[in-house]
């Protein structure tokens, strides 16, 4: 399928700097891994068992620029929304209508020109709902007048993680379907497509560290057009900001893909910061879509492949088992005191914050 043209907003926004150093990601081509070209899906492969970050390159696939497309056209909508009035918003918060989903805010210490908190907020819309696997939340009327460009951002980021999701299968030498039949777009799931707003604020090291998280589903697609996200370097330590680059999505794993596969992929750490000079002097805007495996499936080691080469973790063999969905609830009302990371071991860190954002 041929190229459909393509173009992104990322001119607008002051430039980001070019003297900091920033996250080592490789570029993989989605129209190559299409054409099923070998060396593109080792790379991949091997960028989600080294580091599990990785610019996506869009560009010249026809799948690709749908996502920039509807990406661009979401990054309106959003600004849009949380421009509403928070009363307004507010109707739609997670506490009046879903466990996870809906409308979240977290007041800051720093106040707008009106004098009131300012507020990082955030928007869950559920891949269910788009799909027909549920009757519908009650949603915002900017959600429901532009349903049909969420449903198909829905559709054409699942095509997107569903290829990944086989490509994975066949580099861990597991039978077809063994990861696809857990990840049905027609099941209900955790998926949803998130609209985030970072309001200006100065930097605040404490505020940093409590963001420290791993995502915790399986693949994650975030779109954006300033910077902020800040990767972990599994060497050294050292936190390096991820540049936004047109044309491309950052994608990463979560930890589900630790626990299925014994550790042979990587969940990093990351965190969302203020951006740096001269792009801090904006609000910052993304828009992410997160995949989970099924509500009902069980996250543990799968068998076969190369995970059954891996060795076993008897102290993990005895924990508790756990759907996705009840994971999902437990992670992110931070039950869970840590993070997943590479070999599947858990990071135990004072006052993390271990729900997924970008």
């Amino acid at each position: 399928m041929g190229s459909v043209g393509v173009a992104t907003s990322h001119h607008l926004y002051p430039p980001f700097p070019e003297d900091i150093t920033t996250a080592p990601l490789v570029s993989i081509s989605l129209s190559k891994l299409e054409a099923g070209n070998e060396s593109e899906s080792k790379a991949f492969f091997e960028a989600a068992q080294n580091l599990g970050f990785f610019y996506m390159k869009l560009e010249g696939s026809a799948l690709g620029e749908r996502i920039i497309n509807g990406a661009e056209a979401l990054h309106g909508i959003q600004q849009e929304f949380f421009k509403r009035p928070n009363e307004e918003k507010e109707n739609y918060a997670r506490e009046k209508i879903d466990a996870f989903m809906g409308y979240r805010r977290v007041e800051l210490k720093e106040n707008d020109e009106q004098g009131r908190p300012k507020r990082n907020e955030t928007y869950n819309m559920r891949k269910d709902d788009f799909v027909g696997n549920a009757a519908p939340l009650p949603c915002h009327e900017l959600v429901t007048s532009n349903w049909d460009t969420l449903k198909d951002y829905v559709y054409n980021c699942r095509a997107a993680i569903d290829l990944m999701i086989s490509l994975l299968e066949k580099h861990l030498q597991l039978p077809a379907g063994t990861l696809a039949q857990l990840h049905r777009i027609n099941e209900r799931s955790g998926d949803h497509v998130r609209f985030n707003q970072a309001a200006i604020q100065d930097w605040s090291e404490e505020r940093a560290k409590q963001g420290e998280h791993t995502d915790f589903g399986t693949l994650t697609i975030l779109m954006n057009w300033l910077g902020g996200l800040q990767i972990r370097l599994p060497e050294t330590k050292e936190w390096v900001y991820v540049k936004p680059i047109p044309g491309s999505a950052v994608v990463n794993l979560g930890d589900a893909l630790v626990k299925f596969t014994a550790g042979i992929l990587r969940s990093n750490i990351h965190r969302v910061v203020p951006a740096p000079s001269p792009q801090n002097a904006q609000v910052r805007n993304s828009l992410v879509y997160f995949s989970r495996p099924e509500d009902a499936v069980v996250l543990r080691r799968l068998k076969g492949g190369l995970i059954d080469k891996q060795p076993v973790d008897e102290k993990e063999e005895q924990e508790p088992r756990m759907t996705a969905s009840e994971w999902t609830l437990r992670r992110s009302v931070g039950d869970l005191k840590g993070v997943y990371t590479h070999k599947g071991g858990l990071e135990l860190r004072e006052n993390m914050m271990v729900s997924g954002k970008a």
